[in-house]
């Protein structure tokens, strides 16, 4: 099972090298939308404190939407998915690698640029580190929730559209708690209780979410 989660990771990853234009939509998404705020919002600096919790993480929501249609969609209309499922190995074990390797080329970006972004808003240096591991936690999370919308609109017209509006619910709580860190953290206080709380979330989505995409999967298929 090992080999064929680091051979699905592998290709996956090669794949969107080949793609960068899609890889990159997401990243500019990020950063164009969080640095537009600032310009409209104006420089007094109280303000773009309070904000910054929520601008960062909606614009982090956002942009790991984009991308999410395509997850499975390619290997559905060349027929890789097909001979995925009838893989003797779990189909579950698959799904983890092609969301590894999303969340590798879509949220790891976006908590490696959180950090430059959240200097525009006044954020102090004590909350980074908050800032960078809220978003780690929390983008699993919606990447994982994002393959269950994919894996259910496979075979859908608007796929875009469904999948956001399958997602997105299922996101709020993972966007009340991130944004609720960093706004603890801004104010001096404990996140701890926030990042527990993203981290049983994620914890959970790990131990669920790949077997529900799967039975997902096979009913597209079907």
């Amino acid at each position: 099972m090992l080999k064929v989660f680091l051979c699905v990771l592998h290709r996956d990853l090669l794949l969107a090298l080949r793609r960068r234009a899609d890889v990159m939509t997401s990243v500019l998404f990020f950063v164009v939308v969080v640095s537009l705020f600032p310009l409209g919002i104006g420089a007094e600096r109280d303000m773009l404190r309070a904000v910054a919790p929520g601008v960062l993480w909606v614009a982090a929501l956002l942009a790991s939407l984009l991308g999410l249609d395509r997850l499975f969609y390619a290997d559905y209309i060349d027929g890789t998915l097909e001979q995925m499922l009838l893989s003797v190995e779990p189909l579950s074990v698959i799904v983890i690698g092609k969301v590894l390797a999303h969340w590798i080329v879509s949220g790891l970006p976006l908590v490696m640029l959180s950090p430059l972004l959240a200097v525009q808003f006044n954020v102090p240096d004590e909350a980074l580190g908050t800032l960078c591991l809220s978003l780690l936690l929390g983008t699993g999370v919606l990447s994982l929730f994002g393959a269950i919308g994919a894996a259910l609109t496979l075979s859908a017209h608007g796929r875009s559209a469904l999948v956001a509006l399958l997602v997105l619910p299922l996101c709020v709580p993972v966007l009340v708690f991130g944004a609720g860190a960093v706004d603890v953290a801004i104010a001096g206080g404990e996140a701890d209780a926030y990042l527990l709380l993203l981290g049983g979330l994620l914890a959970a989505s790990l131990a669920l979410v790949p077997f529900a995409t799967a039975a997902a999967l096979r009913i597209a298929m079907d």
